[in-house]
């Protein structure tokens, strides 16, 4: 079924080899020569600590060649893993790497992240971006079937997706106090997880790498790329080639990712032309989520009633129930898969509901057999959440405007997407906060096509900025327009007009 021999092959191949590390420090700290305390001699003994430290702390990996659900072997490389990324807390964060299906050692690589803050990335492989998705039918209590997904943006890309915050997925602390961490913390902790993993897929340093992943994510995204630039910026050793980011239908902080609802919501005749002129006249100024004024409270009460009677992530779907556990949610009774004991299982929607699937998920993630194929660490995680809501996740950047100002105006590439159909963070916000840069446009607002037909618009900005909306697409744009999103990707990242 799968390899685990700590390090899979590759790793062996490139990891530092701690024999020779032990052999040469063992050397240089008996040396009584004078220039045991010169300078030269003092770094070259701290970077070899440094390699020795690192390939102690390497990360436990497995090449997995079969899932449960998937007929046959995996047509693609998957490998699972965890980095531990806080010693003191115990924090380690789970992986899925999938090599590109077309050319690995050229190939970009991408890290990917998913919202939340709390969603796994699994639901990014399975859902958006990754060749596996699950075949919709009927739960019946055994596991449920997975099937290839042709639209995967690893046609194009190595991608790593990654559990991210701790507490996401099957990322842990053994101690409680490592779940703490908010927007800096968990910034830190990713680029900490990508140092480490280099150390044992160092044939990737030279791939270009980008920094990717939507909705609460892109909040984050621009500063995990922040860190990594200043690193190269200052000399520190940093091998990590950043070309740059992309982030879909992004949250940055700012009012205007949920004030740009009532616009867009107007636009597409969900309210009417009084209702939006009086919000206009009674909000100027408000933040729409903690509005102060009487009058504008009154008016985007009588907004959200009509919000919630729309499914949000794409107003042309049936509004499902949600299939994410919430502490609301829980049901008295409890169920197993194969032995495991699930207390929080998510609510049953129709199985027309798109949401389905993400239903799905759940059982398949909690099942034993699955977990033993991924390598999941024995009581680390009780129970798998395509979401976590219960995370005491502290946002601590009011908005990331600023990192998106810096990555850019140093010349990192930035791809900024999202779906035109999506009611929780519109494409009217998204191109507002892109207008406050003040970039000079480099080429004109205008429609772009797959297969003959048009995929959306887009408008290329100066300091290598590109924004495009994905016709027909929602919250978030690869779920619903997979083949138009991986031709979107595929000429971006070969510096191609879309």
């Amino acid at each position: 079924m799968c390899q685990s021999s700590g390090l899979h092959p590759y790793a062996r191949a490139h990891a530092p080899d701690k024999r020779v590390i032990r052999k040469r420090l063992s050397g240089l700290s008996s040396s009584s020569s004078p220039r045991a305390s010169s300078p030269s001699f003092l770094m070259a003994l701290t970077v070899l600590f440094f390699l020795y430290y690192l390939s102690s702390t390497a990360l436990s990996a497995s090449i997995i060649t079969h899932l449960p659900g998937f007929q046959g072997p995996l047509p693609f490389y998957l490998e699972t893993g965890y980095v531990s990324v806080d010693e003191e807390n115990g924090v380690e964060l789970f992986y899925y790497f999938i090599e590109s299906e077309r050319n690995p050692s050229e190939d970009p690589l991408l890290l990917w992240l998913t919202g939340g803050p709390g969603c796994s990335a699994f639901s990014g492989l399975v859902f958006e971006i990754g060749p596996l998705k699950f075949v919709t039918a009927e739960y019946n209590g055994s596991l449920p079937n997975l099937v290839y997904h042709p639209y995967s943006w690893t046609k194009v890309a190595n991608v790593i997706f990654l559990d991210s915050p701790v507490g996401t997925g099957f990322s842990f602390s053994r101690k409680p106090k490592g779940y703490a961490v908010g927007d800096i913390s968990s910034s830190m902790q990713v680029y900490k997880f990508l140092r480490k993993w280099f150390v044992d897929h160092a044939r990737f340093l030279s791939n270009s790498l980008y920094i990717s992943g939507d909705s609460y994510a892109g909040k984050v995204v621009p500063v995990i790329a922040k860190a990594i630039s200043e690193d190269i910026e200052a000399d520190q050793q940093s091998s990590l080639n950043l070309k740059g980011y992309l982030i879909g239908n992004p949250v940055t902080g700012l009012k205007i990712d949920m004030n740009a609802r009532v616009p867009y919501a107007h636009g597409v005749g969900i309210i009417s032309d009084a209702l939006y002129e009086l919000i206009q006249k009674n909000c100027e100024g408000e933040d729409y989520e903690n509005p102060v004024r009487a009058k504008c409270v009154t008016k985007l009460d009588a907004f959200h009633k009509f919000y919630s009677e729309i499914h949000a992530g794409y107003i042309l779907d049936p509004k499902c129930t949600r299939a994410s556990p919430k502490p609301e949610d829980m049901i008295g009774d409890r169920r197993s898969l194969e032995e495991l004991e699930l207390h929080s299982p998510p609510p049953h929607p129709a199985l027309k509901c798109r949401t389905y699937a993400y239903f799905l998920s759940y059982y398949w993630a909690n099942s034993n057999v699955t977990r033993k194929a991924l390598h999941i660490k024995k009581g680390t995680v009780r129970e798998w959440q395509r979401c976590n809501d219960d995370l005491g996740y502290i946002k601590d950047i009011p908005n990331n405007i600023n990192y998106h100002l810096s990555l850019t105006s140093k010349g990192y590439r930035a791809l900024i997407y999202s779906g035109d159909h999506d009611l929780m963070i519109p494409f009217l916000g998204t191109q507002a906060w892109i207008s406050s840069l003040n970039f000079s446009v480099v080429d004109e607002w205008r429609s772009w096509h797959v297969g003959g037909q048009v995929a959306g618009y887009t408008t290329t900005y100066s300091n290598n900025l590109t924004f495009a909306t994905v016709k027909g697409a929602g919250h978030t744009a690869p779920e619903y327009k997979p083949e138009e999103c991986l031709a979107m990707l595929q000429r971006w990242i070969s510096s191609r007009l879309l």
